[in-house]
């Protein structure tokens, strides 16, 4: 996920023009019309859940949230600002979430097992996501955008996260440990000052390691309120779905269903064969509480691109990049769905509500990235 209006790692050159005449006034009216329509076909809960949508596109689009990006320039240049956002709203959506985790059990945390799956499709995903320029969200928001690389990373990312589904309970089978939940182990306030040490041990020792002379890539408040904003939407999707803020398994269905729409029959395949994933195939993608944020999200990035007059930038790439970031969107989307999630569903929501499967991600995912930012070097990226 970029850091400016050019975040393609200096690839990407907005135009001037690039606002629709006449639209500034028609989106926000879109924005409205698309609640009251899926409030109508689906119920209320869809409806919020596309405002939410809208306003988590909004706030990474608007305040250039980067997850991918952050993480690249901490490993290039050693500015900690980009992390250090991410750890800010993780620690805000925590607060809120995990004492509602811990009083209200009907309320679903991001808890994934301990696999080797995991461990294999954190580190991939972390690398794919350097060469792709985005991670899951980052993906969708810059799509929301026009970013053209973006706009050709998401289909593949979709294929990648049917075919992850569809083989995750094999790369299960390689070996598991339950899900870990800090909360149901030690309860809110343990988990609370556990989680919130580890994240301020982290942002300590990033302060301390930071080149002060570093180039910055965001200045201001921006970025601090986009965090802030993303933490108390985080918290209100999992009061509104009752479960965490994810990506990729939206992604994942929209793949089967078109799959689906194809004629072929899936009802035998371990994983879409479950009545649950049957029952999601035979209904609306509106009624998927993944799937209405995912597409509110691409919304609020095209509602805040026009704002910012940053539509559709300019991209240039050397064909070989362009080819490295297609088959990386494919390993992310397929890796996401073995790792149980992206930056979003794994990293940001598993450690917000107290998954140690989130801590595991990160570690690993970040290992990954260190490969995969050398690896944008040798394809001709820009750093």
């Amino acid at each position: 996920m970029g850091a400016t209006s050019a975040d393609l790692a200096g690839a990407l050159t907005p135009r001037a023009d690039a606002g629709v005449p006449g639209m500034r006034g028609l989106l926000p009216l879109l924005a409205v019309l698309g609640f009251l329509a899926t409030t109508w076909l689906v119920g209320w809960r869809q409806g919020l859940l596309w405002c939410v949508g809208v306003g988590l596109g909004v706030a990474l689009a608007a305040g250039s949230f980067g997850f991918t990006t952050g993480w690249r320039v901490w490993i290039t240049h050693r500015d900690p600002t980009g992390l250090l956002a991410q750890f800010f709203a993780i620690a805000v959506c925590m607060l809120l979430s995990v004492p509602l985790l811990a009083t209200h059990p009907e309320l679903q945390g991001a808890d994934g097992p301990l696999s080797w799956s995991l461990l294999v499709g954190s580190f991939v995903f972390g690398a794919s996501m350097q060469l792709a320029d985005g991670c899951g969200s980052g993906t969708l928001y810059k799509a929301g955008l026009g970013h053209p690389v973006s706009l050709a990373v998401l289909p593949a990312f979709v294929v990648g996260s049917f075919a992850g589904s569809a083989q995750l309970p094999a790369w299960l089978r390689l070996g598991a440990l339950p899900a870990v939940s800090l909360v149901q182990h030690f309860g809110a306030a343990a988990t609370l000052a556990l989680q919130l040490g580890a994240l301020g041990v982290l942002a300590a020792l990033l302060w301390r390691a930071r080149r002060p002379d570093a180039p910055r890539r965001w200045q201001g408040s921006a970025v601090w309120i986009a965090a802030a904003a993303l933490g108390v939407l985080g918290a209100l999707n999992l009061v509104i779905a009752g479960q965490p803020w994810g990506i990729v398994y939206g992604l994942g269905l929209w793949g089967a269903k078109i799959v689906q729409a194809l004629g072929v029959d899936l009802s035998h395949n371990a994983f879409y064969g479950l009545p649950v994933q049957q029952a999601q195939l035979h209904a609306s993608v509106l009624a998927d509480n993944t799937s209405i944020t995912d597409i509110g999200m691409l919304f609020g990035a095209l509602l805040a691109a026009q704002r910012r007059r940053s539509l559709c930038p300019e991209v240039r790439l050397p064909r070989r990049a362009w080819v490295a970031s297609v088959l990386a969107g494919l390993c992310m989307g397929y890796s996401s769905r073995l790792a149980f999630g992206c930056n979003v569903g794994a990293y940001f929501s598993g450690i917000a509500t107290g998954s140690l499967h989130g801590w595991v991600w990160f570690a690993c995912a970040f290992a990954g990235s260190v490969l995969g930012v050398r690896l944008r070097t040798r394809l001709g990226f820009a750093a």
